[in-house]
């Protein structure tokens, strides 16, 4: 499901999320709030997508993630054109109200590249087992 904003043409502040919420959001200048998707059972991070007011909105109220989309300029729901279904099992907002966290549960790949992950193919750092088990960490065994 794809459309533009039906009260504005694009993001922004206008729509029918709650006050109580709309009023705490600290937005881009752009209007927009990053959203966190994490997977709700095991804490895996799934891909960092983009919400106005309308998409939290949608978000909330439907139980399928709602993303802006800065490159083709309308909403988007996870799911509707690849059936990778992000089904939603809670929103937060973070201590400064500038970024939401959603936890999903994910079908299929989170990605559009198709990996489980946005954050599968380009590790710039990554423990290795001993460091995992602290027998490398510093200070270990002092």
């Amino acid at each position: 499901m794809t459309s533009s904003s039906p009260t504005s043409g694009g993001p922004g502040r206008s729509g029918p999320l709650a006050s109580e919420i709309a009023d705490r959001l600290k937005r881009s200048a752009d209007g927009l709030l990053p959203a966190i998707a994490q997977q709700y059972d095991t804490g895996e991070v799934l891909m960092l997508g983009w919400m106005d007011d309308e998409a939290l909105h949608r978000t909330l109220t439907t139980g399928r993630c709602t993303y802006w989309s800065r490159s083709r300029r309308e909403y988007w729901v996870k799911g509707d054109t690849s059936g990778h279904f992000q089904w939603v099992k809670s929103v937060a907002l973070d201590c400064d109200a500038d970024t939401v966290l959603v936890k999903v549960d994910q079908v299929g790949a989170a990605c559009h590249t198709g990996t489980r992950t946005c954050f599968d193919t380009d590790v710039l750092l990554a423990e290795d087992a001993e460091d995992a088990a602290g027998t490398d960490a510093p200070g270990a065994g002092q």
